[in-house]
């Protein structure tokens, strides 16, 4: 059922229409995003070369599935709304490569595809994510959703600062619904997310830098 939705996401994706807006990084731009927490840590590296897309490699250490995935990653912006005071956001990426469990010989082709929406002011923040996994046989649907207030509004060029609330839905794990009280800083070209999930007591560590 997984496998079919991914498939399913992947063809959306493929077909949606160009999109003229601000691009995540600016065509021709590169972008480092590093993430940890209690159930995985990834590296995805991505170029852009339009508004709307990027494409680049990315690899997940799964300790949740005791797999490591390794493959190539498509970012799309499919939809931007903007508003007088505020701006939504709708992104889907996929990932194809393959899929090796931890101490075991033979990879197996794995793929995953994730939706993301976002809204915002320059006070409020939600956002809302499913990724559906494939990994080696080992099929898994994952949800989360963020709730973010400014606890002061910056000019251009300033820190910024967002205090945030993470709750996650791993239906398999033994602890499906996590809770992650974070604190996001950006500056420049540069964004830091530190974070603490109450559950796991287990650290989340997100960096992410454009070039």
């Amino acid at each position: 059922m997984v496998l079919r939705l991914i498939i399913a996401l992947a063809i959306i994706v493929s077909l949606s229409g160009t999109v003229h807006a601000r691009p995540v990084s600016y065509p021709g731009g590169w972008t480092f995003m590093q993430k940890s927490n209690g159930s995985y840590s990834s590296v995805h590296a991505h170029y852009s070369p339009t508004a709307s897309d990027s494409i680049g490699a990315y690899i997940e250490r799964n300790w949740q599935e005791d797999i490591t995935f390794t493959g190539i990653q498509y970012n799309r912006l499919v939809k931007r709304w903007n508003g007088r005071k505020t701006q939504a956001n709708f992104y889907a990426k996929v990932g194809v490569g393959q899929a090796q469990p931890f101490g075991k010989n033979g990879a197996q082709i794995a793929g995953f595809t994730e939706l993301a929406m976002d809204w915002e002011t320059r006070r409020w923040f939600t956002e809302y994510r499913i990724r559906a996994t494939d990994y080696a046989d080992n099929q898994s649907i994952h949800h989360s959703g963020r709730l973010g207030i400014a606890p002061y509004i910056g000019n251009y060029g300033d820190l910024h600062t967002w205090l945030m609330v993470q709750v996650e839905n791993h239906p398999e794990s033994n602890k499906p619904t996590t809770t992650t009280p974070l604190v996001r800083l950006f500056k420049g070209v540069q964004m830091l997310e530190l974070g603490y999930t109450i559950e796991h007591k287990e650290w989340l560590a997100n960096w992410i830098v454009r070039f």
